[in-house]
C-alpha cells in the first residue's frame, strides 16, 4: 500500500503544488469539487486551479471565518468545498463557524490549514500555529490530519475529493519543500497509521515533518544497538488506538514527535490511548508550550526541540523508564 524511499531527501515537488494538482485532477472528475481561498492564491500556489474553473474559486478575501460560512453553504448546496488559509486561521479565527456552521450541521467540509508550527518560519510568532490540531480536537466528529510529504499529500486530497468520506476534515501541511518519505503511488488509508520501521525497544510515533526526524533517529539507535519501531500517525483524530496499544505492548515505551504544541497535540491523544490500554512510558518531543518567533525552519527546529538528536534522547530515557 505504500513503500518508504531508501534515502529520505527534500521533495523536488512542493506541498502546494501537490495539493494544487491532486485538488484540479479531482475537479476536472467531480463538478461538485470547489475551492476557497483567504487571500493566500498566490501564496498557496492556486492560480492554476483558479484560472481553470474560474466558476468553481471563490476568493473570500481575509474573512477567514465567513470562507468557512461560505464553505458550510456550499456543502449545504451538495457541493465539496476545500477552504484554505494559514493554519493559524483556519484555526482560531474561524473555530466556532467550525464548530457550529459545519460540524454540528454536519456538513460536509475539507478545511485547509498551510505552514503549521515551525514551517510557517519567517512569518514568525502570530503566524505559528502550535496549536491548531489542539484547538479543533475537541470538535465532535472532526478528523484531523498532518500530511507528511507529496505523495501523501496527493493521494489524501483525492480521497477527500471523493464521495467516500463525508464530514469535516481539517488537513495540515507546509506550503513549500517537505522532506520525501514515501515513494510514488503509494497510498493511505485515513485514520490508520503506517509503520515505517519495525523494532523492538520503542517505538517513535511521529507525523508532519517529524516523521522524516524519527527515521534518522532510528539510524542512529540502531548503529548504538537500540531497536526503534516509527510509526507515522498522520491522522491524529480519529487516532489509530490499534496500531498504538500494539506497539506499547511489543515494544514498552513510546516517544512521540510532533510540530505541535505537546498540550493537546499528538502527545495528549497518543497518552489518553496508553493510559487506557497499555500504560508505558511515554516521553515527548514537541513544542514545550511556547509561542513561535521569526526564524529559518532549521534554527527553529533546534530552538524549539524537533530534531532527530531530541528524539533519539527521549527514546533513552523512555527505555530507561521501562519496568
Amino acid at each position: 500500500m505504500y513503500t518508504v524511499l531508501s534515502e529520505i531527501k527534500k521533495s523536488p515537488v512542493a506541498m502546494r503544488d501537490a495539493f494544487c494538482s491532486a485538488l484540479t485532477a479531482a475537479a476536472d472528475a467531480d463538478a461538485n469539487v470547489v475551492y476557497l481561498d483567504a487571500d493566500l492564491v498566490s501564496a498557496f500556489g492556486m492560480k492554476p486551479f483558479f484560472q481553470k474553473f474560474p466558476d468553481r474559486a471563490i476568493e473570500c478575501g481575509i474573512a477567514e471565518a465567513n470562507m468557512v460560512g461560505v464553505a458550510a453553504g456550499l456543502s449545504a448546496a451538495g457541493k465539496i468545498p476545500f477552504a484554505h488559509s494559514f493554519g493559524c486561521f483556519t484555526s482560531r479565527r474561524a473555530c466556532d463557524q467550525i464548530m457550529i456552521s459545519c460540524a454540528y450541521a454536519k456538513l460536509n467540509v475539507r478545511l485547509i490549514g498551510s505552514d503549521p508550527g515551525i514551517t510557517a518560519a519567517h512569518n514568525g510568532g502570530t503566524h505559528m500555529p502550535f496549536e491548531d490540531m489542539g484547538v479543533l480536537r475537541s470538535i465532535p466528529g472532526i478528523t484531523l490530519i498532518d500530511a507528511t510529504d507529496p505523495v501523501m499529500l496527493g493521494d489524501l486530497v483525492s480521497q477527500l475529493a471523493s464521495d467516500k468520506y463525508y464530514g469535516v476534515y481539517y488537513l495540515r501541511f507546509p506550503r513549500k519543500t517537505a522532506k520525501a518519505v514515501y515513494s510514488a503511488g503509494s497510498a493511505f488509508e485515513i485514520g490508520r497509521g503506517s509503520v515505517l520501521r519495525d523494532g523492538a525497544d520503542v517505538t517513535v510515533i511521529a507525523s508532519g515533518i517529524m516523521v522524516a526526524e524519527a527515521l534518522v533517529a532510528a539510524e542512529t539507535l540502531a548503529a548504538e544497538g537500540i531497536s526503534a519501531r516509527v510509526a507515522d500517525v498522520f491522522t491524529w483524530k480519529p487516532i489509530d488506538r490499534e496500531l498504538i496499544a500494539k506497539s506499547a505492548a511489543e515494544t514498552g515505551a513510546i516517544v512521540t514527535a510532533e510540530n505541535h504544541n505537546v498540550v493537546g497535540g499528538l502527545y495528549a491523544a497518543v497518552s489518553e490511548v496508553t493510559a487506557a490500554t497499555v500504560p508505558v512510558p511515554v516521553e515527548r518531543v514537541g513544542i514545550e508550550d511556547r509561542f513561535g518567533q521569526v526564524g529559518g525552519e532549521d534554527f527553529l527546529a533546534r530552538e524549539y526541540g524537533l530534531t532527530a538528536e531530541h528524539i533519539v534522547a527521549a527514546a533513552k530515557t523512555a527505555i530507561s523508564r521501562k519496568k
